[in-house]
Order: structure tokens, then C-alpha cells, then sequence
């Protein structure tokens, strides 16, 4: 019985630390695990001409970023906390890994978006053109193409922009936070329809540079296509 109790909490542990590390996959792959959409219609914003200025500039920098890596902290709606790192390579190029305990990876192959729990051996996947990391990784990125922006707010020293995509509003919305002057991407906040919210904050970000390709690999299970079954 000792061992029983032992193996239950261990696996309620691992899922739990699942959860905690895939509050980010979690919003990313609403759809894949079939998650029920409450599509909020939000409007455009009326956009100033110094919205558009300021949007011209996102877009400026968004394209001029080819290759990114960083350290990040994920801040859950739900308290939930954890750190790792980021690789982005343009177009469609993304991996999410996080430090201990945390067994999970995020992956974007260009095509797909891949969950992979190595603690479980699962795997979920959805078309990154159905994810919100599109938004990033798209080429080129066009916020006024497929794009509704829903708000721009600045302040002394940040600029906030908001948006979604126009025919996938399910996809979930995108905020990106922005230092200004010069301008430089610090942060972004994932929402999805229910209202959850995963923000992540860049530091330590290093642009350009070689990333080997391997970090782009879409994730494999070791026990073969049907995974192992916990």
C-alpha cells in the first residue's frame, strides 16, 4: 500500500509541476486538448495618428529581430511561478524550456506547437498558426494585415500594444510591453478566451548570434506514437 500511496503522490507531484511549468502550453494549446472557447468580441481601437506612428515602430523592430535568446520569469493568472529560458529564430522558430523541477519544454517547428511533458511522455500539438506565439514568429509581422489592435497605451518610458488575430480571435490576445527610447521588447502577456493570463519577462536578452537547430527539433516521445499512459 506504501508503494502505491508513494507512486500516486509522485505522479501528483509531476502534474502538478506540469501545470505549473505549462501555464504558457496551457493557453498556447487550448485547442489541442480541447478546452471550451468563449469567444469575447473585443474592438478595434480607434487608433490615433500617434497610435500608428507608434505601431510603425513595433513593426520596425518586431521584423529587424532575426535571432533572440533570453532568460525569462512566467508570472500565471492563477500565482503560479517559473523560469527558464527563451529561443526565438524568425520566422516561425520558438523553444520554451524551463530550470528544474519544471519537465517541460515548448517547441515551434515552423508548423506545429509542441508540449512535451519528459517526466510523462506526452505530447500535445496544434498549428502554430492557430497559437498566439504566431504573432511573434509570423514573417513579416504586419499590424495592420490580419491584425486587430485593440489598444495602444504609452507612458513615460513603456509602450503597451494589444492585439489578436482578426479571423482567430480563440487564438487568444497578445500584449507586448516595450522600454522605450530605444525601443526594446521586455515583456508579454498571453490571454485566452476565458481570461487567463501567463506573462512572461525578458531578461538577460541577446539578439542575433548563432542557434544551433537542434533547439527547433519538434520533441519525440520515447515510447513511440502512443506515449506512455499514466
Amino acid at each position: 500500500m506504501t508503494g502505491n500511496r508513494n507512486d500516486s503522490q509522485d505522479l501528483t507531484r509531476r502534474r502538478l509541476l506540469g501545470r505549473l511549468g505549462g501555464g504558457l502550453a496551457a493557453l498556447l494549446l487550448a485547442a489541442a486538448v480541447g478546452a471550451p472557447r468563449v469567444v469575447a468580441a473585443v474592438p478595434a481601437a480607434q487608433l490615433t495618428a500617434a497610435d500608428l506612428e507608434q505601431l510603425a515602430r513595433v513593426e520596425a523592430y518586431l521584423n529587424g529581430i532575426g535571432n533572440l535568446s533570453a532568460r525569462f520569469q512566467q508570472f500565471s493568472s492563477d500565482g503560479g511561478l517559473a523560469i527558464g529560458n527563451i529561443y526565438v529564430r524568425r520566422p516561425g522558430r520558438m523553444r520554451v524550456e524551463y530550470d528544474p523541477p519544471v519537465p517541460v519544454v515548448l517547441v515551434a517547428d515552423g508548423i506545429l506547437v509542441s508540449y512535451y511533458d519528459h517526466e510523462l511522455d506526452q505530447l500535445n500539438q496544434l498549428p502554430l498558426s492557430a497559437s498566439p506565439a504566431w504573432f511573434l514568429l509570423r514573417d513579416p509581422i504586419d499590424l495592420a494585415k490580419d491584425v486587430t489592435v485593440t489598444a495602444v497605451r504609452q507612458g513615460p518610458g513603456v509602450l503597451r500594444v494589444t492585439m489578436h488575430q482578426t479571423d482567430e480571435p480563440e487564438a487568444g490576445a497578445v500584449t507586448l510591453v516595450f522600454s522605450d527610447q530605444p525601443l526594446e521588447l521586455r515583456q508579454w502577456t498571453l490571454t485566452d478566451a476565458q481570461g487567463r493570463e501567463v506573462r512572461i519577462g525578458l531578461h538577460d536578452v541577446k539578439m542575433g548570434g548563432e542557434l544551433a537547430n537542434e533547439l527547433f527539433a519538434t520533441p519525440r516521445r520515447r515510447s513511440g506514437p502512443g506515449g506512455r499512459d499514466d
